[in-house]
């Protein structure tokens, strides 16, 4: 389903629902583009303090006008959804509609004001993030009844949705290595996701088993005439709460079409089952400028 880059690399694309100003027409008119352009996945991030659209209710709209295209939180904060039941039943609901073609991405995110405005405390939300993968298995298989039945629908996926969780730390590679299907690594570069995959290899090692992923990495995108000042602007928007992290964030925006190519390369050669692109700015000429950089030629138009 959908396209593979360079050799065998899948590529998605992230949704740009998480600029200011981008209405409800431009956002669903971005999703079916991609969809015809052969990207494989579309592609949220989360954020509860911040202008953008919500992103369950963002991927639930964009499953509504598609109709192949892989969908992949990536990734939700998963304690601030704190009502799992509900969050089961969202989430089962958007993969029954889809078809199936949802995937589940969490971590337990960087930002206190998102569990203050939630009304919960950030310590302890490994622990937290830990039960509510537990509690989502167990509420897709039925498991969990209340007194009239279990909590549905189930999802159309026969082993339930896959959960790729995010996080760069070392409690997050063993939380992928104990608990995930696959990993998801931010936007840090491809020797941060080499560093990453290799820790993760060597948990599972320890633990006598392999790991076969999936793996996917965030890249962030700028293309076009205005590529530095999108790049700008969204850097010191989104991550102007931690300026190290802006910073080391703004030095790996992808800003040309050849750098792009570079680093997809750089990625497929590290072992990065999926590539997702993540727009800085909402020009639709963006995907374009992706596909013809980072899809094959045989990709459909």
């Amino acid at each position: 389903m959908g396209s593979t880059g360079m050799a065998g690399m899948a590529v998605g694309v992230g949704l740009p629902h998480n600029l200011p100003g981008v209405d409800g027409p431009a956002l669903l008119e971005w999703a079916t583009r991609a969809e015809r352009l052969g990207f494989h996945s579309l592609v949220t991030t989360d954020r509860l303090v911040y202008r953008g659209h919500e992103s369950l209710v963002t991927v639930a709209a964009v499953a509504a006008v598609t109709s192949r295209i892989q969908l992949l939180t990536g990734v939700l904060i998963g304690p601030v959804h704190s009502n799992t039941a509900l969050l089961a039943k969202q989430t089962a609901s958007i993969d029954a509609l889809s078809g199936g073609r949802l995937r589940l991405g969490l971590a337990v995110g960087a930002r206190p004001d998102d569990y203050a405005a939630s009304g919960l405390r950030p310590d302890g939300r490994g622990a937290a993030l830990d039960r509510q993968i537990d509690e989502l298995r167990r509420i897709w298989a039925g498991e969990r009844r209340g007194i009239a039945g279990p909590i549905g629908p189930a999802p159309v996926q026969a082993d339930g949705i896959p959960i790729l969780l995010g996080g760069q730390s070392a409690p997050a590679f063993r939380r992928v290595a104990a608990k995930g299907t696959g990993w998801i690594s931010g936007g840090a570069g491809p020797k941060a996701f080499a560093g990453g995959l290799a820790a993760i290899r060597g948990i599972h090692a320890q633990a006598g088993r392999p790991f076969t992923g999936p793996t996917a990495a965030l890249a962030y995108i700028a293309l076009g005439n205005s590529a530095e000042a999108d790049a700008d602007r969204f850097v010191t928007d989104y991550y102007g709460f931690a300026p190290p992290l802006a910073a080391m964030i703004r030095s790996g925006v992808l800003t040309t079409e050849r750098a792009l190519r570079g680093a997809a390369a750089a990625y497929e050669e590290m072992g990065c089952d999926e590539l997702i692109l993540v727009p800085c700015g909402a020009d639709p000429r963006t995907l374009e400028l992706a596909a013809d950089a980072a899809l094959p030629v045989e990709a459909p138009v």
